[in-house]
């Protein structure tokens, strides 16, 4: 089942996230229960997540970001796209990207943007497959 994330959802997602790059779950803090707060309440901030047999096996997330060019349509980013490792190859990651896609268009977003870290050739095949190319722009990180 594919929806939004609620408030409860925050431990599975965490858990969730080991599968990503995540080395461990982050301690219950107050900084941590703000910035979930702050998510959850955000109307920009959409956290997808899909369950199979109630659990939360795979998320992304879609932020719309608003936007004065292109006729002052927003644009979407997505991120944190993962899928247990138990679960993928089941099309869950693709139903997410395919939810954010529903989020974007229904924003009138002009484009959706999606960064990996990843090298592997079936991950970025999967990408293009979904819809997203790697011709059109050029991506630079400055970490902090």
């Amino acid at each position: 089942m594919i929806r939004e994330a609620n408030k409860d959802d925050l431990n599975a997602l965490l858990e969730l996230y080991l599968c990503l790059h995540e080395d461990s779950i982050p301690d219950e803090s107050e900084h941590l229960s703000n910035t979930w707060e702050q998510i959850i309440n955000d109307p920009n901030h959409h956290l997808i997540v899909n369950e199979v047999d109630g659990k939360i096996v795979s998320s992304c997330v879609c932020v719309i970001i608003p936007n004065l060019t292109r006729n002052v349509r927003p644009y979407a980013f997505v991120e944190n796209v993962v899928t247990h490792k138990d679960y993928r190859c089941r099309g869950l990651a693709q139903e997410c990207l395919n939810f954010a896609r529903d989020i974007a268009i229904k924003e009138n977003c002009y484009k959706m943007m999606l960064l990996t870290g990843s090298k592997s050739p079936s991950t970025l095949h999967f990408y293009e497959k979904a819809g997203y190319n790697s011709s059109d722009k050029t991506a630079f990180i400055q970490w902090l």
